[in-house]
């Protein structure tokens, strides 16, 4: 990745990678420029992304500054606008209002898919923001007032979805009442991917029987309760390539 010095602050980058399809939620299928950041101020038991969450990775981290980010976003695109996601981790930790400004410039358009445990202004800049609070079976805790306020920041402004990951019952349960407490807000649903610890820093293998039989039980849910307003859909990418990087 190269380093083009500018007067914005740094950006802790991951990985840049694509074009590929937007695996999952309402941009589902769509070719999508990943900007991937590393850090995160969750750590989630079922992590799929740990090479972009825990520290044992940061020496993969790169601080790049918005023109050296923007550069790869160029090249990978060939200079057609497209949609850029920025995920993570967690990319709300991440300034990006100076890139979302001139990316939208140049005809780009920007999503974010953050837990909604960080607020940012620039929220109300992008073009989609996918709220993943997460349910019980992540071992974190969510504080709602942040998702009220992330909504707030963004000022009616972006496509705003709720995304929810669901393993079990609890997790279902969690998801309605997410649902409920947002009932404005699109629902997505998928199937939890379970990530075998890595014994090194190689992709994990996937359990797709698993991941079939709990969008099986998920659908079978939403249609025996009725909750037609909810859309269940795979992580399609995982589907495809496992949890393989830059895909």
């Amino acid at each position: 990745m190269p380093a083009v010095s500018d007067t914005h602050p740094a950006i802790r980058v991951s990985e840049i990678f694509g074009p590929t399809i937007q695996g999952e939620g309402v941009l589902i299928g769509l070719p999508t420029v990943f900007v991937r950041t590393g850090g995160c101020d969750y750590r989630c038991s079922w992590c799929d992304s740990l090479h972009a969450v825990d520290n044992q990775f940061r020496h993969e981290w790169e601080m790049m500054s918005t023109g050296a980010v923007w550069q790869n976003v160029l090249e990978l695109s060939g200079g057609r606008p497209m949609m850029v996601s920025l995920s993570g981790g967690n990319p709300a930790i991440q300034p990006f209002g100076a890139l979302i400004k001139r990316g939208h410039d140049e005809g780009y358009r920007f999503a974010l898919e953050t837990q909604g445990s960080v607020v940012r202004e620039w929220f109300a800049d992008l073009d989609v923001l996918v709220l993943s609070p997460k349910p019980p079976s992540s071992a974190m805790t969510t504080d709602w007032s942040a998702i009220e306020a992330c909504l707030q920041a963004a000022q009616g402004k972006p496509q705003i979805v709720l995304k929810l990951v669901v393993f079990d019952e609890n997790d279902y349960a969690y998801a309605k009442n997410a649902a409920a407490r947002f009932p404005w807000l699109p629902i997505y649903l998928q199937p939890g991917n379970h990530t075998p610890p890595r014994p090194g820093n190689e992709d994990p293998p996937v359990d797709v029987d698993g991941i079939v039989k709990r969008m099986v039980w998920l659908v079978d849910s939403v249609i025996r309760d009725g909750w037609f307003e909810a859309r269940v859909l795979p992580q399609l990418h995982v589907m495809l390539w496992g949890n393989k990087r830059g895909v």
